[in-house]
């Protein structure tokens, strides 16, 4: 990556942090593990999305060498007993819900394995690139286990309760073409684009006006939950609040000018 440095903030070994201009990455640094995740990594995301560094814009979430993530590292349940896994589950809850409600955009670039606890990381991102190496599975119900990480939440508002059952009783395992076509992710590049493809977007994504990403990813997903009125009391208000701002009255006037381009088909 052209002029990145690596990032103070959240640094793990475990953590591939690097910061160019407004936009963080964050590898997944267990690739012989195909990126399984451990509690030391969940934790480090944790610490990493508490500490972003000042003027990031935008977070791009990937795996270090051929795969996103295989999912949970099996070998941190054997010892659990009840009360130590609920504890378990509602700890990536917090984690995952920092990336969720983020002060910034978080896009996942996804490639190989991106099942179980992993495809439940990408679904917390607010886009998914995925290029054709990537596959989808929830191999859960053949391990005799339930998702953890709040893929029951997540999964089913991208791709329904029914496919979701599917993947879960039967294993299921979706290929990119199939994932992009039923919501997994809402890009599909060429291999080995994922990456290049992610960091496009949040370059665009990190220029957009502060108040409105904050609206995006904080208010629109309220808005959608809500019953119509209450919605759209909310839109107005949101609506009201970013026009008022002064990036927003400077954008407008740019656009007024015929300084910036008007939108058209790419």
């Amino acid at each position: 990556m052209g002029n990145a440095t690596t990032a103070a903030a959240g640094q793990s070994d475990l953590l591939k942090i690097e910061q160019t201009g407004a936009v963080l990455t964050v590898g997944l640094n267990r690739p012989a593990k195909r990126n399984a995740l451990n509690d030391g990594i969940i934790l480090a995301i944790q610490d990493c999305f508490t500490n972003l560094p000042e003027g990031t814009g935008a977070v791009v979430i990937h795996g270090v060498g051929d795969h996103f993530s295989s999912g949970l590292d099996l070998s941190e349940l054997t010892e659990h007993d009840a009360t130590e896994g609920l504890r378990h589950s509602q700890m990536w809850h917090r984690v995952f819900d920092r990336i969720q409600y983020s002060r910034v955009p978080v896009i996942a670039a996804l490639k190989g394995a991106v099942i179980g606890g992993g495809l439940e990381l990408a679904c917390a991102a607010h886009i998914r690139v995925a290029e054709p190496s990537a596959y989808f599975a929830l191999p859960e119900g053949q391990r005799g286990i339930f998702v953890g990480g709040g893929g029951s939440v997540r999964l089913p508002r991208l791709i329904g309760v029914a496919r979701m059952i599917d993947m879960m009783l039967t294993g299921r395992v979706y290929s990119a073409t199939e994932g992009s076509a039923y919501g997994f992710s809402q890009y599909l590049t060429e291999a080995g684009g994922a990456l290049p493809k992610a960091l496009e977007l949040a370059e665009r994504v990190a220029a957009n006006a502060p108040l409105t990403n904050f609206a995006v990813l904080q208010a629109l997903p309220m808005i959608a939950e809500a019953n119509p009125q209450t919605g759209l009391l909310m839109e107005s208000l949101m609506a009201t609040v970013a026009q008022s701002d002064k990036e927003a009255k400077r954008r407008i006037r740019a656009f007024l000018d015929h300084k910036t381009a008007k939108v058209k088909p790419t």
